[in-house]
């Protein structure tokens, strides 16, 4: 005996169906993998952030009060002077290094986002950024 038509399509619907939960779910993975990394990233950052401006304070204040003394009779109003230009210069130098690998960090969930856009291609869509590279007109909203 044969087994009647809706039997097969039932099968292939509900194998469809779990191939695509099996999809959502690696990419779920992927995302949560992703978002753990980035946070363990920014507090390894911030942990050595906070720990390098409180040695590097410690040794510009008592590196100052040691120049300041050792010239207190000579010039101590321009050993003070010349070393709050140099704080000055080395903070300055330091905001625009943090700016810089603020701004140079790789995209959240870039990885994520570039599985999705290889999902889309493999169902046959063409991903929405490749669209608009393509040239096509940006509806109201997707520029955004």
């Amino acid at each position: 005996m044969t087994e009647p038509a809706g039997g097969g399509l039932l099968d292939s619907l509900r194998r469809m169906l779990a191939t695509l939960l099996a999809l959502a779910a690696t990419r779920l993975e992927l995302v949560t993998t992703e978002l753990e990394e980035e946070m363990h990233r920014l507090a390894r950052l911030l942990l050595w952030s906070v720990a390098s401006l409180l040695a590097a304070s410690l040794a510009l204040v008592l590196g100052a009060v040691t120049i300041i003394i050792a010239c207190w009779d000579t010039g101590r109003l321009a050993a003070a002077v010349g070393l709050t230009a140099l704080f000055t210069t080395a903070a300055l130098v330091g905001w625009w290094v943090v700016r810089r690998q603020v701004r140079e960090r790789p995209p959240l969930l870039a990885a994520t986002r570039q599985e999705l856009a290889h999902d889309q291609a493999a169902l046959g869509s063409e991903p929405t950024a490749l669209r608009r590279e393509g040239g096509a007109n940006v509806g109201p909203g997707e520029g955004l």
